[in-house]
C-alpha cells in the first residue's frame, strides 16, 4: 500500500499539454473532489476548505475572464506569450478552484485567541494538502493538471460570476484534461542538504 501511495505521489507532475479529450466521468470527477475535501486534515477540524469544480463551458469561462483581466495589465506588445498560457489552459477538460472560507479562520480566531495568529498559516497548510490529494488522485486516474495563482487578479470576477459568498478567499486554480504533452524531466536537489535525521 505504501508502495502504490508513494508510486502515485513520483508520478504526480505539473502538466501543461492537456486536451477536453478524458475518459474518465464527471461522475467520477466529483467523487475525487468530494472524497478529498472530506477526507483530508484541517487544524482543529475546521473543514474550511470550499471548492468549485468548473467543467465544459464553465471552465472555458473562467479562463476567458482571466485573459480578460490580464490583457488589461501585460502591456498589448508583450501579451502573446500570455494568451497562449490562457489558450493552453481552456484547452483541458475542468478546473478545480480552491478556496479557504474566511468566516471559518475568523470564527476559530475569536474562540481560540492564543491561537489567533496561526489560523491563517494552519489554513493555508490545509489548502495545500488538498491541492495535492486532489492532484495526485487526477493523475492516478491518467489526468494531468497545474496549479496556477491568478488571484487575487481575478477574485472578484470569480466571485461575481459563480455567485459564491464573500467569505471564501481563492487561493489556486487547477485546470486538468487528458495528457497530451507530458512533464519535462524533473531536477532534484541532494536530500541530504533537506533532510536531517537524529537518533
Amino acid at each position: 500500500m505504501t508502495k502504490e501511495f508513494m508510486s502515485a505521489i513520483k508520478e504526480r507532475r505539473t502538466i501543461y499539454g492537456i486536451s477536453k479529450d478524458v475518459a474518465v466521468s464527471d461522475e467520477k470527477i466529483m467523487e475525487i473532489v468530494n472524497e478529498a475535501v472530506k477526507h483530508t486534515p484541517s487544524s482543529f477540524n475546521s473543514q474550511s476548505a470550499r471548492v468549485v469544480v468548473l467543467l465544459g463551458e464553465q471552465h472555458d469561462k473562467l479562463w476567458n475572464l482571466t485573459e480578460q483581466t490580464l490583457k488589461a495589465i501585460v502591456p498589448a506588445e508583450n501579451f502573446a506569450p500570455t494568451a497562449d498560457k490562457m489558450a493552453a489552459f481552456r484547452s483541458g477538460y475542468g478546473t478545480v478552484l480552491f478556496f479557504e472560507d474566511n468566516a471559518v479562520i475568523e470564527g476559530l480566531q475569536s474562540q481560540f485567541e492564543s491561537y489567533k495568529d496561526n489560523f491563517p498559516i494552519w489554513s493555508l497548510q490545509s489548502s495545500g494538502m488538498l491541492q495535492l490529494v486532489i492532484w495526485t488522485a487526477l493523475e492516478a486516474e491518467g489526468l494531468g493538471a497545474s496549479l496556477q495563482h491568478y488571484n487575487p487578479l481575478i477574485d472578484q470576477k470569480v466571485a461575481s460570476e459563480w455567485n459564491l459568498p464573500a467569505s471564501w478567499k481563492l487561493m489556486a486554480q487547477m485546470p486538468f484534461g487528458k495528457v497530451v504533452a507530458p512533464a519535462g524531466e524533473k531536477q532534484f536537489q541532494p536530500l541530504e542538504d533537506r533532510v536531517k535525521v537524529f537518533n
